[in-house]
């Protein structure tokens, strides 16, 4: 999975040299980012002796209960005090599952105001990739162009304008699509939700927020994805008012990081006019061509200007170009692909 022209770390504890793609490769300890190539060196150097120790007496799987010998860093877990094992990491992951559920449902807006930067493709897969991992999720398709239900061949009888301008409640327009997974369709109607919109004297920002908290449409979803349109719009301004976390896709050439400056000043002047805190869950740089200067070097831009918000690269993947046309994630098209390794990546990153 390492690529040479990814950003190069030293692990450590054995000092290989490696490219970090998951979360726990690096580890942030004050100002200090410490790098691991592996789970074994995480383990070794944080828990080791102790998961050793424990090792030699029979652990039983805090979730599923089957005696095992624990390897992995995420085979151990402590909860408000309590040492936690997991013989597996589906057992883990029901684990991360009841954390979430505790904290209340996580809302992520996907957006970028320049086009062609893999958004929907980043929607897509992203809830998907949440479903996956056991998180129920909601995923809402805020483009007029309609471009979610496209990729998965589904169309609701009701959709977006519905939910934002029919007061329609969120069981008529959600559709089960997958395990885990619900999406909220939309169309070219979206456009005259915009007008309609703009006609409302107060709280047009804050239809979307009293649709989904105030009348409880979010309830039972651990996600709620957001596939914003490429533009400044009240549509995108009801996303990030209901959101208060962005998700940038950024496509690995110049002309994107003028649309990264644009969502800034919009951000900007969420926090600042309407009083509603929206923050920067990650910066992700797509279309990751590794055989490119081009690439490197905005890459490089974004990892000095964002720090730790900037995410692993997702790479270029003739995949993701052909799971649309396949009606399928790109997990169903192709799970070995680099777009399927990439994209598990990202959900696991958000999640941890």
């Amino acid at each position: 999975m390492d690529s040479p022209n990814l950003t190069m770390c030293q692990c450590r504890v054995c000092g290989r040299m490696f490219a970090p793609r998951f979360s726990f490769q690096q580890v942030r300890e004050g100002n200090e980012i410490r790098h691991y190539c592996s789970q074994r060196c995480l383990l070794k150097e944080r828990g080791g002796a102790q998961l050793g120790q424990a090792a030699n007496a029979e652990i039983r799987c805090s979730n599923c209960g089957k005696p095992f010998t624990p390897v992995f860093a995420y085979q151990r877990a402590v909860v408000a005090g309590e040492t936690r094992f997991y013989c597996s990491e589906q057992c883990a992951s029901v684990f991360k599952v009841e954390q979430r559920r505790r904290l209340g449902t996580r809302r992520i807006a996907v957006l970028n105001q320049k086009g062609g930067t893999g958004k929907t493709t980043t929607a897509v897969n992203l809830a998907a990739g949440l479903g996956m991992r056991g998180f129920k999720t909601l995923l809402i398709d805020m483009d007029s162009q309609g471009n979610v239900g496209v990729c998965l061949g589904i169309f609701g009888e009701k959709g977006t304008y519905h939910l934002l301008i029919e007061d329609a409640p969120i069981l008529d327009c959600a559709v089960p699509i997958r395990d885990n997974l619900d999406i909220v369709t939309t169309n070219d109607s979206l456009a005259a939700a915009e007008q309609l919109l703009a006609r409302k004297n107060e709280g047009r920002e804050r239809v979307l927020r009293e649709a989904l908290i105030s009348r409880k449409g979010e309830e039972g979803y651990d996600f709620v994805i957001l596939d914003c349109p490429p533009s400044i719009s009240l549509v995108n301004q009801n996303a990030l008012f209901y959101a208060g976390e962005v998700l940038i896709p950024v496509s690995c050439d110049f002309l994107s990081m003028v649309g990264v400056k644009q969502i800034l000043r919009t951000i900007h002047r969420i926090n600042t006019l309407m009083g509603q805190p929206v923050s920067i869950c990650g910066v992700l740089p797509t279309f990751y061509d590794t055989r490119t200067k081009l690439s490197q070097e905005v890459l490089a831009n974004l990892q000095d200007y964002f720090k730790d918000k900037a995410l692993p690269p997702i790479r270029v993947s003739t995949r993701l170009k052909e799971a649309p046309a396949h009606k399928k994630t790109i997990f169903e098209y192709a799970p070995d692909s680099h777009g399927a390794v990439d994209y598990l990546s990202l959900v696991d990153r958000l999640v941890s």
